[in-house]
């Protein structure tokens, strides 16, 4: 699996065979697993390697985490919680709609171009077929939709339902497209900058949605 970039390792942070206060070792874990994971992948990371990666024994690695699963739970509920936050704070950003849509787009390419790749459990998990990790990248769409579609049916007046729809269109439109950019530039076939691809796509999709007029628009 295809990283962004090398993670360079600050020379701040502590020696990983150094002995740290729970908390902080259980952080510096799972940056390990998100490193193996991301460039492994579910089925092919071993605890062996997250834990050689960590600088600490298996037994250590246990004590915090009981298996490879409740592990890869741990990051994959840290990573939804990011891109789920993202969007909130986009659409926080502003009262302009044109601006929240460019806002938002802009957020999930930001995610996807994060260097340490921790977009591809959330949305290019190989372990789809396990109940819990269905049900966490679900909570990625759904919850990005939801409030996305509270600002459409509020402005628009639109049913819930529509709203909804429209909103997961959007949340569909920004992460496909930022991963297939990504992907273009990783291989050398694009040279757009992120913030020139976020701009673009914020365009697509602002050109759509104000096809919806405000429900305060005189008729």
């Amino acid at each position: 699996m295809t990283t962004p970039a090398t993670r360079s390792t600050s020379g701040d942070q502590p020696a990983r065979g150094a002995r740290l206060p729970r908390r902080a070792r259980r952080a510096q874990l799972l940056e390990s697993a998100l490193e193996v994971f991301v460039a492994q992948g579910y089925h092919s990371a071993a605890m062996d390697d997250i834990a050689e990666s960590a600088g600490v024994s298996k037994p250590v690695l246990y004590q915090h985490f009981p298996g490879k699963l409740d592990l890869y739970l741990a990051l994959l509920d840290q990573a939804v919680e990011k891109v789920i936050a993202g969007t909130r704070e986009a659409l926080e950003s502003t009262e302009d709609n044109k601006q929240r849509v460019a806002a938002t787009m802009t957020a999930f390419y930001t995610y996807v171009a994060s260097e340490q790749g921790e977009f591809r459990l959330v949305f290019e998990s190989d372990l789809t077929n396990e109940p819990a990790v269905r049900e966490r990248i679900d909570r990625v769409t759904l919850e990005c939709a939801e409030l996305i579609a509270h600002v459409i049916h509020d402005d628009t007046g639109l049913p819930d339902e529509a709203s909804r729809l429209l909103a997961v269109a959007l949340v569909g439109m920004g992460q496909v497209s930022a991963r297939f950019w990504l992907e273009s530039r990783l291989q050398g076939n694009d040279t757009m900058e992120q913030a020139d691809a976020a701009s673009l796509v914020a365009g697509l999709a602002w050109r759509g949605i104000r096809g919806y007029p405000r429900t305060d628009e005189p008729g």
